[in-house]
């Protein structure tokens, strides 16, 4: 593996600063096209484990059979209207306590790239959905590959909804990057266009984890807000204060209260 220049990794966790040798970032110089594939993370994760994984390469499909979302969920897309797409991801020596630092970093970019074209409305619902208004716009769903006590592979798998204007079941809550701006896009220019932004954000978590870390909580939907949560069969309105290094969500309804991942949903109004 060559190297170009050195970056500072930040383990936030235990606080200690280690100085790492930075590879050249490749995100999204090698596309991987398929006109359909099941999951573009499965497909991502086959080409590790059959030892074919590249640094940097995206997988990009034009219609996603089985997409995968966060909790287990589906992701449903409209054939050849949507970027459906996953990165490979190198961690780079970064220990997996810092999982949360790269996917922080992925749904900076990914905003970054959205924002561009459909304003200062987008936000990041934790723990990293693009939101327009009130409504989604994208989503996010990592997954890691582990060998033995290293951290091998991020998958970083993005749905963001481009030329789809009808979603069914889902229309309310559903939006896309062509309702908003009124015109068609060119797919294929739009996923450059979203590959530079996650290289810009990931250089910026080499060099500065602590502004990637406040630029997400400035990004934040409905931070400083009261909104509806339920955890089990307990419904209860907290105020969005942030997120914790790790990913917890910070709410507060008299105490503070932390909330790991799938511990809690949102409840709409």
């Amino acid at each position: 593996m060559s190297f170009e220049r050195y970056g500072r990794f930040v383990d936030s966790f235990v606080k200690i600063t280690q100085i790492l040798p930075r590879p050249r970032n490749v995100i999204g110089t090698s596309v991987i096209e398929l006109q359909q594939v099941e999951s573009t993370n499965n497909y991502a994760t086959a080409l590790v484990h059959a030892g074919l994984a590249q640094a940097g390469t995206v997988v990009w499909t034009h219609a996603q059979t089985k997409g995968k979302g966060q909790r287990h969920k589906s992701w449903e897309a409209a054939p050849g209207e949507n970027i459906t797409a996953s990165y490979l991801i190198e961690p780079y020596g970064l220990p997996l306590s810092a999982a949360f630092a790269i996917s922080r970093a992925v749904a900076v970019g990914a905003h970054r790239f959205f924002s561009r074209h459909a304003g200062d409305q987008t936000k990041v619902k934790w723990p990293n959905d693009l939101f327009w208004q009130d409504r989604k716009a994208g989503g996010i769903l990592i997954e890691n590959v582990i060998g033995g006590a290293d951290w091998r592979w991020a998958v970083a798998g993005l749905g963001i909804n481009i030329n789809q204007v009808a979603f069914g079941g889902i229309a309310n809550e559903a939006v896309s990057l062509r309702q908003i701006t009124g015109r068609a896009w060119d797919l294929r220019a739009l996923l450059d266009e979203l590959s530079a932004c996650l290289r810009d954000s990931l250089d910026q978590l080499a060099d500065d984890p602590a502004s990637v870390a406040a630029a997400y909580d400035a990004l934040l939907y409905k931070r400083g807000e009261a909104v509806r949560l339920r955890k089990g069969s307990r419904v209860f309105e907290a105020e969005i204060r942030g997120v914790t290094e790790d990913g917890r969500l910070i709410a507060w309804h008299g105490t503070e209260e932390l909330f790991q991942v799938g511990e809690v949903e949102w409840v709409r109004e």
